[in-house]
């Protein structure tokens, strides 16, 4: 995919941030969306619908955290990555950032240059190597072509991050994956992520496909448990 077909939509109630990122992502060929609050953003994702989501937290009307998880409930919006950019350092508000289904966070204040390397970083995660079609775990189905799983006959939607490490984790029912190699795996090492990311994404995975199914080998990492 051309970088002029790749649609970006940046979202803070700041204009100098808007003003800047915007025209920093501009001169590398994307196309760029802007909105100033929560709500307006997510009218501009479900009629543009844009491959990357920069939101900002604190924002007025609708924050960013409530703005995230109304865009994750957008069917066509499945594969779109979001990230946080914040000022806003906290553990808090990093892990309720993934639990209402972001797939990064960067801090600000943040270089333009880094910015961009950031982006792009996160841009790679579209190209996904060729897999087989379709795995199927007792009663448990993954669809790899279609980021879709079936849990006894019925379908489940899960934000991009969880598929993957999910993906990642039924590829070898029984494996041990070691942190470092899944976040390498599942986020890539271009992208830096705060070292309780595994843990909150492998917290929702259980709420939604069961417990029993994931051991964590403590100091290690995890396995999918068939």
């Amino acid at each position: 995919m051309d970088k002029k077909d790749i649609k970006i939509l940046l979202v803070d109630d700041e204009p100098d941030i808007l003003e800047i990122v915007s025209y920093n992502l501009s001169n590398e060929g994307y196309q760029i969306l802007t909105a100033e609050n929560g709500i307006e953003a997510v009218k501009k994702a479900k009629k543009d619908q844009p491959h990357l989501i920069i939101l900002d937290v604190m924002m007025p009307e609708m924050d960013g955290i409530e703005a995230c998880e109304q865009i994750r409930k957008i069917p066509n919006l499945k594969d779109t990555i979001i990230t946080f950019l914040t000022a806003r350092g906290e553990d808090y508000s990093q892990v309720a950032g993934f639990d209402a289904g972001a797939d990064d966070y960067i801090t600000k204040p943040i270089k333009p240059k880094v910015l961009v390397s950031k982006v792009k970083a996160l841009l790679r995660r579209f190209k996904q190597e060729e897999k087989d079609n379709k795995l199927k775990i007792g009663n448990l189905v993954i669809d790899r072509d279609e980021y879709k799983i079936s849990l006894k006959g019925e379908e489940i939607i899960l934000p991009r991050k969880e598929f993957e490490l999910l993906s990642l984790l039924t590829s070898k029912p029984g494996k041990v994956f070691k942190r470092d190699e899944i976040l390498d795996k599942v986020w890539g090492n271009e992208v830096v992520v705060g070292g309780r990311t595994i843990d909150v994404h492998i917290r929702k995975l259980r709420e939604k496909i069961g417990d029993d199914s994931f051991k964590t080998v403590k100091g290690v990492g995890y396995k999918f448990v068939d």
